[in-house]
């Protein structure tokens, strides 16, 4: 018989081979269960759960992740781009040559062939540099500082007469501009158009200065400096009626159609008549100022059409009848003095007032201060005898030729509704406007930015 100890021993003993055997078996069990997790992790996609490494390339698209059950957004639909519409000048040359001179006739083939619709969508989307033309409600009615404000025309010989006057401006701002000393003693500002050396005094009026030629000179001496450019305190454009209020506007219904183009100028630039001569040279044309002439002296529009006479000019100048002279023409050709920005004179709107198509060199940016398809844009042609082979196309070409005044008989305007507003003829109000924001004659020495 075993006695305790013993007993325990062999118990001790079966206990112990018992687990050296079992973990023979779990060892191999658990490795294969290791292998099949491996396994499986390496052949099943876990993208959905995970966040892709931020790539190094900043210029690629990014990364959108997503959850399991989240849909990833659709994507964006492109628009298409808008269809381009062709009108009859993107055709100038396709249809057989013609000569017209009735205006009427020919905007009614205009419309039965293009019509206004089809011009209207074309220039739906043309777009401009607003800020090439200044707001004239820039200010804000509570800016004002003043209800009334008089401006004292100064020294400004060429400023009409016909500006004086009390007008009624917006914000209930009454402005008085005059020529008359008298009227003015108490004026907020004066006006010159020449420089002057004279400094403001603390308390007195506001001094004004109106340099509306290129290039645009302070005078040093100014708080408002006045000019063609949006840039100066305040604007005033070329593109108002008071700068020719007293000349004929006696406008034709026909165009001739044995000369093309007109040209009139008496200030004669070396640079200006340069290109004018190569031009004229390839058309047929009249010249009818001093510099050029070829029609016998500077004088005779006045004999070639005599409807233009003023009755209240008895004895006429040049200048009395230069709109009506230049109506009875297609084309006027126009060169500013000085071929900078926004600087686009009366010889580029005289012609779109009187009913011609001006041929234009000048302004880089003359295209936010017209109407679309207005002028024919010499800056846009290789070389002088491309444009003129251009221009002599779309005077045989009545079709092509009514649609370069669409723009008026259509109401597609541009910015030339701005540049219009911006003119001389709205001066006086802006003028003390600007004048009301800065408080008149209490206004500091130190004048706004």
């Amino acid at each position: 018989m075993m006695n305790a100890s013993s007993s325990n021993s062999n118990s001790n003993s079966r206990y112990s081979s018992n687990s050296n055997s079992n973990f023979r078996f779990i060892i191999p069990i658990l490795g294969f269960a290791l292998l099949c997790t491996l396994f499986l992790f390496s052949n099943l996609d876990f993208s959905s759960y995970s966040t892709p490494p931020v790539s190094d390339n900043r210029a690629s698209s990014p990364v959108i992740t997503t959850t399991k059950n989240v849909s990833p957004p659709s994507p964006v639909a492109t628009s298409n781009p808008p269809p381009v519409i062709l009108t009859a000048v993107d055709s100038v040359g396709s249809r057989p040559k013609e000569t017209f001179s009735d205006l009427i006739t020919t905007f009614d083939r205009w419309d039965q062939e293009v019509g206004c619709d089809r011009f209207q969508e074309k220039f739906k989307g043309w777009t401009v540099n607003a800020s090439a033309v200044q707001e004239i409600d820039r200010y804000e009615c509570s800016e004002l500082k003043m209800s009334h404000a008089s401006v004292y025309v100064k020294l400004a010989s060429w400023v009409p007469d016909i500006l004086d006057g009390l007008y009624q401006c917006r914000c209930g701002l009454s402005c008085l501009w005059t020529r008359n000393e008298a009227l003015a003693d108490k004026a907020d500002v004066w006006l010159w158009v020449t420089f002057h050396l004279q400094n403001r005094t603390e308390g007195g009026p506001l001094h004004a200065f109106f340099q509306i030629e290129a290039p645009r000179w302070r005078s040093g001496h100014e708080d408002i400096f006045i000019s063609y450019h949006a840039s100066s305190e305040v604007q005033a454009t070329y593109a108002g009626k008071f700068f020719r209020i007293h000349r004929s506007y006696n406008v034709p219904n026909n165009k001739r159609d044995d000369v093309l183009v007109y040209w009139s100028s008496s200030n004669c630039k070396p640079h200006r008549d340069e290109i004018a001569k190569k031009f004229l040279s390839l058309v047929s044309h009249h010249s009818m100022g001093k510099c050029l002439n070829n029609v016998g002296d500077s004088d005779m529009a006045l004999t070639f059409y005599p409807d233009c006479q003023m009755e209240e000019n008895p004895i006429p100048h040049w200048w009395d009848h230069l709109h009506c002279a230049m109506s009875h023409y297609k084309f006027v050709l126009a060169i500013e003095n000085t071929f900078t920005e926004s600087y686009v004179t009366e010889k580029l709107y005289y012609a779109l007032d009187v009913g011609a198509v001006p041929i234009y060199f000048g302004a880089p940016n003359v295209w936010d201060l017209v109407p679309p398809n207005s002028i024919i844009d010499a800056s846009k042609f290789k070389s002088i005898e491309e444009l003129a082979d251009y221009v002599k196309a779309v005077g045989k070409d009545p079709v092509a030729y009514a649609e370069f005044h669409a723009w008026r008989r259509c109401g597609v305007m541009g910015n030339y509704g701005k540049v219009r507003l911006a003119s001389l003829d709205t001066l006086p109000c802006r003028l003390c406007e600007e004048a009301s924001v800065r408080g008149g004659r209490k206004a500091p020495l130190t004048t706004l930015s």
